[in-house]
């Protein structure tokens, strides 16, 4: 039994917190409700049927469950259309699909979030010497950082006045850094204070980790493009793969141009029998980010009450995405905390965790992935890259009960 090999200390601990925790729990329950009356609302309204699961094969023409998908992603995101295709085969894909579609020789992309994160970094042609680099297209770059976890609203102003920006792109969720991840109450103040400059800016967002954990969505609050994958919030930890751009008809079009070809755009694309998985996914997923957040809050307090100061978001923080982080001092905690999710895992839990290199990452990295889907992130994984502080970036969970064993486990072999 794993609850045997849990710390007599550290098991008393988390009994204890079940009383603490008790309305963080609640208000992570209400959302779940919320969240999960707009996804059933969606799915009644649209008339899903049992005959939208068919496998579609060849070209993929004529598939009404596709198109009944892409309008449920659509209103869930608050936004006119979707694309939501096997075909995208991770949020760095989605990504890179809706930037390519949308920018082209001699615009300008804006970060506002900061340098992004590490794997959209070759992507964009922050580094790396790619052919295929947004930079080798002619895409020219700008970013400006945030100040104290919220936009440099000031800067990003004067920037949109004095040049002329095609794209301007914010990343919700922390990625691989310190900062806070972006709250929904952010993104619409800058949004609105950029489209009262200009109105044409197309301002998307990287939605990657931040699915359905509040009651809005960047849809909901302007953003012209909001991108994701299924291997994360929205596909429940049931989806095997795929990813979504949603967002305004007209360029969403573009996008499933780019994915197929001009004059083809969302007509076409074989589903690979994943519809019934796409709507499976979905309709699960307001309870797997509930999981996922209950497991986070557990840990924070957790690492807390044991002495670990940098632990963000603390356990009684607002919460936007389902990532958790802890500054753990040292390889030897980082590889221990790890080898503990791991060894608690359903899937390869005999694997031994070491550092080892990764492709799209400048460094050694440590990685706890224990999953049914490879890659998948709404299941309970965790990883950092190997330097200091070691700092470790830990997320997903499908069930509370999996998730807290998984923690206990591996405070476990922490403390030990």
């Amino acid at each position: 039994m794993i609850l045997d090999e849990i710390d007599k200390d550290i098991l008393k601990l988390a009994k204890e917190s079940d009383v603490i925790l008790h309305d963080i729990y609640e208000k992570i329950d209400e959302t779940c409700l919320y969240n999960s009356d707009r996804i059933l609302e969606a799915f009644i309204e649209n008339r899903v049927s049992y005959s939208d699961f068919a496998d579609i094969n060849g070209y993929g023409n004529y598939d009404e469950g596709r198109d009944k998908l892409e309008r449920i992603f659509a209103k869930v995101l608050g936004t006119e259309d979707a694309l939501v295709r096997p075909q995208i085969m991770s949020g760095t894909n989605a990504i890179y699909l809706a930037l390519s579609a949308l920018l082209k020789h001699g615009d300008t992309l804006l970060s506002i979030s900061g340098t992004p994160y590490d794997s959209l970094r070759e992507m964009i042609g922050i580094i790396g010497d790619s052919s295929q680099s947004l930079k080798a297209y002619g895409v020219d770059y700008l970013e400006i950082d945030l100040v104290d976890d919220d936009f440099d609203d000031e800067k990003i102003i004067k920037t949109i006045k004095d040049k002329k920006i095609k794209v301007v792109e914010i990343q919700r969720s922390k990625g691989y850094a310190s900062r806070r991840s972006l709250t929904i109450a952010k993104i619409e103040r800058i949004i609105k204070k950029i489209k009262k400059i200009d109105p044409e800016v197309i301002i998307a967002v990287d939605n990657c980790y931040g699915e359905l954990v509040e009651k809005r969505e960047p849809g909901h609050v302007g953003a012209d493009i909001v991108i994701g994958s299924l291997m994360k919030n929205l596909g429940g930890g049931i989806a095997a793969t795929g990813g979504y751009v949603a967002g305004r008809k007209d360029l969403i079009e573009m996008v499933a141009e780019r994915l197929t070809a001009p004059g083809i755009g969302k007509d076409l694309g074989a589903n690979f029998d994943q519809n019934i998985s796409f709507f499976k996914g979905i309709f699960m997923a307001p309870s797997a980010v509930r999981n996922a957040l209950k497991t986070a809050v557990f840990a924070a307090y957790m690492l807390e009450k044991l002495g670990y100061d940098e632990v963000a978001p603390r356990y009684d923080e607002e919460r936007t995405d389902i990532i958790q982080t802890l500054v753990l001092g040292s390889e030897e905690r980082l590889t221990a905390f790890t080898q503990g999710i791991q060894s608690s895992s359903p899937v390869d839990s005999f694997v031994r965790v070491m550092s080892a290199p990764m492709p799209g990452y400048p460094f050694n990295e440590v990685m706890a992935a224990g999953s049914f889907t490879q890659g998948s992130t709404i299941e309970l994984s965790a990883d950092a890259p190997v330097i200091e502080p070691y700092r470790l970036y830990m997320q997903g969970g499908l069930t509370f009960e999996y998730g807290k064993l998984s923690i206990l486990l591996a405070l476990s072999k922490l403390a030990n």
